[in-house]
C-alpha cells in the first residue's frame, strides 16, 4: 500500500481502527444477535449458531477448548520469537552462538506437543463416539437428497411423504421452504439420510449434524432437539446448477403439535400424494 505522507498512514490507521472497533463490537453482540435469530445465520457472526441439542454443546465445549490451547500457544511462540528478535540480533550479539543442539530443549518440544496432542485426541474421540453412537430413537425421519430439493419419508407414522422446496416468497432468504421437516422436542431423531441423483449432504448448524446423502447408500446421523422454533440447514456437498437453492427447514414442536400435524398430513397424503404435505406453519396455526 502506497503512503506518500503522514496524512495517508493516518487515514490508514483510521480505517485500519474502525474495522477493529467494528469486529470488536460483532463479537460482542453476537449472543444479541443469536437470540434474535436462533437457528439460522445473523450479520457479524463469528461463533457456531446457538446449540440446540446435546451434541452441538459438546461441539461448542470443544471448540472454546480448543480456542484456550491456541490462543496459549500463539501466545508462547509469539514470545519466544519476541525474546529471540531482541536477545540474538546482531547488535545484542555481535558474535554469534556456535551451539549445535539443547538436548533438554530438544527432548521437550517433542514430548510436549505430543502431550498436547494426546490431551486434544481423547475429548475428540469422545465426541466423535457421542456423535456416531445412535441411542433408541423416539423418531425416524429418512431425507433424500435431490436435484435441487429435499424429500422426507416419515415411517413410524404411515410412510407419508413430501417434498420441501425452497420458497421465494419467505423469509428468511434462501432459507425458507414450502414444507418443513417437524420434529417433536426433546426426543431423539433418527435422520435416515440418502440421495437419489447425485452426493448431497444434509446438515443442520444448530443440532450439530451433517451426513453425505449418497446414491446407493444409507447414512445414519441424530440429534435431540431442546428447543422449540425454526432451525435452518442447507444441501453442504457441491451438487449441480441448484445446489445453493435446496435449502433445509426443520420445525421443532410439542408432542401434542407434532401429533396433530402428523394426522393432518397423513390425511393430505392421502387425498392427493403427487403434492404431498402442507406447510407445517398451516397447521400448527
Amino acid at each position: 500500500m502506497k503512503m506518500s505522507n503522514g496524512l495517508d498512514g493516518r487515514r490508514f490507521g483510521r480505517r485500519f481502527l474502525g474495522l477493529a472497533f467494528g469486529v470488536a463490537a460483532a463479537a460482542a453482540c453476537g449472543p444479541a444477535f443469536a437470540e434474535e435469530a436462533t437457528g439460522q445465520p445473523h450479520a457479524w457472526g463469528l461463533d457456531f449458531q446457538a446449540a440446540a441439542s446435546p451434541v452441538m454443546e459438546s461441539i461448542a465445549r470443544m471448540h472454546s477448548g480448543l480456542l484456550v490451547v491456541i490462543t496459549v500457544i500463539t501466545l508462547f511462540v509469539t514470545a519466544l520469537l519476541v525474546i529471540a528478535m531482541l536477545r540474538f540480533n546482531e547488535r545484542a550479539n555481535p558474535v554469534p552462538s556456535k551451539t549445535t543442539h539443547n538436548t533438554m530443549i530438544e527432548v521437550a518440544w517433542t514430548i510436549i506437543p505430543v502431550l498436547i496432542l494426546v490431551g486434544i485426541a481423547i475429548p475428540s474421540f469422545r465426541l466423535l463416539f457421542e456423535e456416531l453412537d445412535l441411542p433408541k430413537a423416539d423418531l425416524t425421519v429418512k431425507a433424500v437428497g435431490k436435484q435441487w430439493y429435499w424429500s422426507y419419508t416419515y415411517p413410524d407414522n404411515g410412510k407419508f411423504e413430501f417434498d420441501s422446496l425452497i420458497a421465494q416468497d419467505k423469509q428468511p432468504r434462501m432459507l425458507a421452504v414450502d414444507n418443513e421437516l417437524v420434529v417433536p422436542v426433546n426426543k431423539v431423531v433418527r435422520v435416515q439420510v440418502t440421495g437419489a441423483d447425485v452426493i448431497h449432504s444434509f446438515g443442520v448448524p444448530a443440532f450439530g449434524i451433517k451426513v453425505d446423502a449418497i446414491p446407493g447408500r444409507l447414512n445414519e446421523t441424530w440429534f435431540k432437539a431442546t428447543k422449540t422454533g425454526m432451525f435452518y440447514g442447507q444441501c453442504s456437498e457441491l451438487c449441480g446448477r441448484d445446489h445453493a437453492f435446496m435449502p433445509i427447514a426443520v420445525r421443532v414442536v410439542s408432542d401434542q403439535d407434532f401429533t396433530a400435524w402428523v394426522e393432518t398430513a397423513k390425511k393430505k397424503f392421502a387425498s392427493n400424494p403427487t403434492n404431498a404435505v402442507a406447510s407445517a406453519a398451516d397447521v400448527m396455526r
